[in-house]
């Protein structure tokens, strides 16, 4: 069988990930492919010669026609674009998978890609293990619980500020406890892995996040435990940061190449099991 290359490829949003998922997308995944890029209106593109679209209004995209699109922009790109693209018949690979936290964002991707007859395609992140958690909730999941460790300076700017003073932290202190999306409301920027555990596994209301500020750890640590019918699974990942972009791992920009590469290859195992 050969391989599915859609020929019109967007990129929704240019920042470090998406940079890197345009270079992937060149020089392996899809070199004869023709690129478009969509921005916040008002952002300057570098001109590094490379030949691309770019807009800054959804509208133009959509006239554009393109086939696949690959979201690395933020929550609110999910929530106003990405349903318009599946309407259109667009695949969407999506990176910002902690909007699907919200149940609305859910809902309303999930009818436009009835409508449009396309495939949203949830990418794991940085965390791993989602595909023996998919297998694994078939027989049955009895509990399924996300522990996110990072170092206390590393929470910063988010709600743990009022559970401790971050900066004399000198033991293992915990700043959330509760369920997926309790937690992908309260920290945002942690959104993504919980929400890719809780649609993997148990689901948002059923899937028990821990966060802890932890001065023994120096990278950003990601824990799975989940039990059931099927046995007991648990993993432990300690993400290295992106050369560009410390504050994401890099393991979630190579998530999305994975993604491509599967979409574009038929026997390759598609992570897109996510409703």
């Amino acid at each position: 069988m050969a391989e599915r290359k859609p020929q019109r490829i967007a990129l929704l949003g240019r920042g470090a990930i998406g940079q890197r998922v345009e270079a992937a997308l060149r020089e392996r995944l899809a070199p004869d492919a023709t690129l478009a890029a969509l921005v916040r209106p008002g952002k300057t593109v570098p001109d590094d010669g490379a030949a691309l679209a770019v807009f800054s209004e959804l509208e133009a995209l959509l006239a554009w026609r393109p086939e696949l699109a690959i979201e690395c922009a933020g929550h609110a790109v999910v929530a106003q674009a990405v349903p318009a693209l599946l309407r259109a018949g667009c695949d969407v690979v999506i990176a910002s998978v902690g909007a699907l936290g919200d149940a609305g964002v859910r809902s309303a991707i999930e009818e436009a890609a009835g409508a449009g007859q396309a495939r949203p395609i949830v990418v794991s992140g940085a965390i791993g293990g989602l595909d023996a958690l998919r297998a694994a909730r078939r027989a049955g999941l009895h509990s399924v619980r996300y522990t996110g460790r990072k170092p206390p300076l590393a929470w910063a700017g988010t709600p743990a500020e009022a559970r401790c003073m971050l900066a004399e932290v000198r033991m293992p202190t915990v700043v959330f406890e509760g369920h997926a999306a309790e937690a992908s409301r309260a920290y945002p920027k942690n959104a993504n892995v919980t929400a890719a555990v809780a649609l993997a596994g148990a689901g948002f209301e059923r899937t028990a996040v821990t966060l802890i500020a932890d001065p023994r750890v120096d990278a950003n640590v990601h824990e799975l435990h989940a039990e059931g019918v099927f046995g007991t699974l648990s993993l432990r990942l300690a993400n290295a940061p992106l050369p560009d972009n410390p504050k994401t791992s890099w393991l979630a920009a190579l998530s999305i190449e994975a993604a491509l590469h599967a979409h574009f290859n038929p026997f390759s195992i598609h992570p897109s099991d996510w409703s």
